[in-house]
């Protein structure tokens, strides 16, 4: 058997276990539907649903809509997740799979900073991904910095302790196909608002300080740091916080998309509260610029770039 014919059966053999797992997660949710009807109809639940219909008060003071740059926030962090998670599966699977890599870039102390350490070489992809979360940690920061500053943050983070009983209401009523009563434009569900503050405020920093653990030239001057914190345990974590990002993307999008498109879609790209089809266009419109940059940011453009902060050579 050749080499490429048994890197084939490798993948095949890998990606065999998802076979039964997409299957699986049908079968489930199915159940899980049906379990929680059948629950929410019970007269406990009632009562209970009746009391927290799942979404928390917001202060009288609470902001209503989005303003513009929350939108463009939005844009932008969505654009470098997407970029991160791309560039950062490439760079696992590149290690995992022992293949040497071909581009690689130097760092040019001369050009950058003067230091006694020796220059840094990593992959190109490495790079890319590093360079993206760059971007990605500096539009959370302004992103973090307005909300508190124009009392957005009001609606991501809890406030009211009955928040918990209405993000569980929330939760059945989701399962149970019964879609919670709330306006996203003037106060997100019980539920929305938790994993939001998640999101923003532990999945976010937790993805920011494994992945400084793990960066190129760090992992090596913080080796006395391997027994309290290994590397092998920030990978894990550095990964599942991963997942926990394209599964919050693929829920959220799919929500909006379910739960009345157009009017979700203008809250955010459209900037009202409306069922016209603006929100709609630019949010297409949107996806069309990151297809483009994902098209364009590759070698040798990407070289190109990776040129302006140090040196880019190949085997």
């Amino acid at each position: 058997m050749t080499t490429h014919e048994q890197s084939a059966s490798a993948a095949q053999n890998r990606w065999r276990p998802l076979a039964w797992l997409v299957p699986v997660i049908v079968v489930g949710a199915v159940v899980v539907v049906f379990v929680a009807r059948w629950f929410v109809a019970l007269p406990a639940v009632v009562a209970f649903l009746h009391t927290y219909p799942g979404t928390s008060e917001l202060p009288s003071w609470a902001p209503v809509g989005f303003p513009l740059w929350l939108s463009i926030l939005h844009f932008l962090s969505g654009a470098f997740l997407l970029f991160i998670v791309l560039s950062g599966w490439s760079v696992r699977r590149t290690r995992r799979s022992g293949t040497r890599p071909r581009e690689f870039w130097i760092r040019d102390n001369d050009r950058l900073v003067r230091t006694k350490n020796p220059p840094i070489r990593i992959t190109l992809t490495s790079w890319w991904h590093l360079t993206v979360d760059a971007l990605w940690v500096l539009t959370g920061l302004v992103f973090v910095v307005l909300l508190f500053c124009t009392g957005q943050w009001v609606r991501v983070v809890p406030t009211r302790w009955d928040v918990i009983p209405n993000a569980i209401s929330a939760g059945l009523q989701y399962a149970s196909f019964n879609w919670p009563h709330a306006n996203g434009w003037v106060n997100f569900n019980a539920l929305q608002l938790l994993t939001y503050f998640a999101t923003i405020f532990l999945a976010a920093p937790l993805a920011v300080l494994t992945g400084i653990r793990l960066a190129p030239g760090l992992s090596v001057r913080w080796r006395r740091f391997d027994k309290a914190i290994p590397l092998s345990v920030t990978r894990t974590v550095h990964f599942v916080v991963m997942i926990w990002f394209v599964a919050f993307t693929v829920v959220h999008v799919g929500l909006v998309l379910i739960t009345g498109p157009l009017r979700n879609l203008n809250h955010m790209y459209g900037l009202s509260d409306d069922d016209d089809w603006v929100g709609l266009i630019v949010f297409l419109a949107s996806l069309v610029v990151i297809a483009i940059a994902w098209a364009l940011l590759r070698p040798p453009r990407l070289d190109a770039i990776a040129e302006l902060t140090g040196s880019v050579k190949r085997r």
